[in-house]
């Protein structure tokens, strides 16, 4: 079996169709690389199809690091506005995930400056709130 580092690794190129691969020989989407990281928090974060990817093979949207940063953080403050789409539609993420500094994507998206990332999360909150 392919080890966890290559599969993070193949996660972190881009390289889908290696992802794909280790996913169909039963790699486990939620192994933790020797950097203490997951394919999904590693990904490339401007390469939805990855995301979508990972998550349909079963890894967990919310996952957290150790200063509990998750993806959702990271796509907030880089402004990858796609890739987080598929991350709360497809993955289900926990849009209102505190980061180790007690702040949710939303305030990460703002203070970045990516306002059409911050209008997102708040129509999905609001969505949620009423049950769509």
């Amino acid at each position: 079996m392919v080890d966890i580092d290559t599969f993070t690794t193949a996660a972190a190129n881009g390289d889908i169709s290696r992802v794909k691969q280790m996913l169909k020989n039963g790699i486990d989407p939620n192994g933790i690389n020797r950097y203490g990281r997951t394919a999904l928090q590693v990904m490339k974060m401007g390469c939805p199809d990855i995301c979508r990817v990972l998550l349909n093979g079963g890894a967990h949207p919310d996952r957290q690091d150790g200063r509990s940063i998750a993806l959702i953080h990271d796509l907030a403050r880089e402004g990858h506005l796609d890739t987080l789409k598929v991350l709360v539609e497809v993955g289900k993420a926990n849009i209102n995930l505190r980061d180790g500094n007690d702040k949710q994507a939303i305030d990460l998206a703002r203070e970045n400056n990516y306002p059409n990332v911050a209008d997102y999360l708040i129509r999905r909150s609001q969505a949620t709130e009423v049950g769509v």
